[in-house]
């Protein structure tokens, strides 16, 4: 009999495991707690933008014309676990409120909620990245909880998904891990993926704690690239070198490879800063608090980028203050192809600029409605010429396709001086030049 499948929590992470799962074929029901993206969802509608995602939900959606069916939303905890057979829990784990822990409290509730209703045997299956130790606490809190005992086993499976290539990120992942204990905890997980398996998905098997490590080592790994090219930005700045020269004769080390590479304001996101913070918390509360120390000059380094952005716009002005000065920032998502602000360096340097006086209106292609809620007090424009318009400095903060294709000229006729700082790395410089602008980059010489 083929397996059902139940995906608790439908933000980001979920909405897109859940429709995956249909696409695979699979029976599967989406639970959330929030009336509002329930509804939404059930209409084939995304509560984001994730480019492929609401293409993928309305082809399975029950209820939608043309739509298999597969795929629909519930409330109801008991109606969950009485229809499934693996329940992937994919909850937010943020970072808790004045410190650098990671806050538990949304995985623990949704594990203890299903599991007062786990009546027949089932796996459920973490997907939430959490502190390594985690997955140990809730099995035993899973078995003491649930009628079913030692019949509901727990896994766990970390997601790897990139924000704007989620959908390809889950049907076709570069690997699959499964923490797991028992023989046919393993067999369930190869059976759901047995697609991309078939494909060439590679399939790691793990007990818990290396599975919990993957994630958070992953992205440590990915922050502390992008924040040795910032620091070699720093060094280039100082010593009068270019250091997107410097990046691609890197690149071409096999060793160290291209990816991650590019020198500009940093990281943000809902995934790598609080990841590393809480992998930090975490291996203080077990004793080996030296061996991430290094991660505490990686966040410093990633936040300095900002403050620098802030002071290259104020050298651009004039040198003194922002006051009566125009500033136009161009993006305010965390990276493109995403409405995601959450902790985004572009809207960091937005706001500070703002509050030492700034006049700053921002334009983003997708992240304009999340940006407007996070930081209400911002200028707004609903086109990159608007946001222009009359600008004495232009800061290009995140790099969308959209503000590489601009027309130098065309955007020039209406700024208030042609001056561009890229904290991005990724316009053509010679482009902006000939058009009369004075460009500069981070880590680049000026001319």
């Amino acid at each position: 009999m083929a397996l059902k499948i139940t995906v608790i929590g439908t933000g980001y992470l979920g909405a897109t495991h859940a429709a995956a799962m249909a696409e695979l074929g699979f029976e599967v029901i989406g639970l959330d707690v929030v009336p509002e993206k329930i509804e939404t969802l059930r209409r084939g509608e995304v509560p984001m933008y994730e480019p492929g995602l609401d293409e993928l939900l309305r082809k399975h959606v029950a209820g939608i014309e043309g739509a298999t069916g597969r795929l629909r939303f519930t409330m109801d905890w008991a109606e969950a676990a009485d229809f499934g057979d693996v329940h992937f829990v994919c909850v937010n784990t943020p970072q808790k409120h004045g410190e650098y822990a990671c806050d538990m409290s949304y995985v623990d509730a949704a594990m203890e909620s299903l599991a007062k209703h786990l009546t027949k045997p089932a796996l459920v299956v973490g997907k939430s990245t959490v502190p390594v130790g985690s997955a140990e606490r809730i099995a035993a809190r899973l078995a003491e909880l649930a009628p079913a005992g030692g019949e509901v086993e727990l896994a766990w499976n970390p997601e790897f998904l990139r924000e704007g290539f989620a959908v390809n990120d889950t049907l076709h992942p570069d690997r699959i891990v499964v923490g797991v204990r028992s023989e046919r905890a393993e067999k369930i997980l190869r059976e759901v993926y047995a697609t991309p398996v078939a494909e060439g998905s590679p399939f790691i098997v793990t007990d818990f704690p290396t599975a919990e490590l993957v994630k958070t080592s992953a992205n440590s790994f990915l922050a502390t690239k992008i924040s040795f090219i910032n620091a070699m930005a720093e060094v280039c700045e100082a010593a009068g070198g270019d250091v997107v020269k410097l990046a691609e004769a890197l690149g071409h080390d096999d060793r160290i490879g291209k990816k991650f590479l590019r020198a500009g304001i940093g990281f943000g996101g809902g995934c790598l800063p609080k990841d590393i913070r809480a992998f930090m918390a975490r291996a203080g509360e077990l004793g080996a608090d030296q061996a991430l120390t290094f991660l505490r000059e990686v966040d410093s380094i990633n936040m300095r980028r900002r403050g620098h952005m802030v002071e290259l716009a104020r050298e651009a002005v004039g040198g003194g203050s922002f006051l009566g000065k125009r500033v136009a920032v161009l993006g305010a998502a965390f990276k493109p192809d995403s409405d995601d602000v959450r902790d985004s360096p572009a809207l960091n340097v937005a706001g500070q600029i703002h509050l030492q006086g700034g006049q700053v209106t921002v334009y983003d292609p997708k992240g304009m409605a999340n940006a407007r809620r996070l930081f209400p007090t911002l200028g707004y424009a609903d086109t990159a010429e608007d946001a222009v318009r009359g600008a004495d400095v232009v800061l290009h903060l995140t790099e969308w396709q959209e503000f590489r294709d601009l027309d130098p000229e065309a955007l020039g006729a209406v700024v208030g001086r042609r001056v561009l700082l890229d904290g991005r790395n990724a316009l053509d410089p010679e482009r902006w030049r000939a058009a009369g602008w004075t460009y500069r980059a981070m880590g680049r010489p000026a001319a």
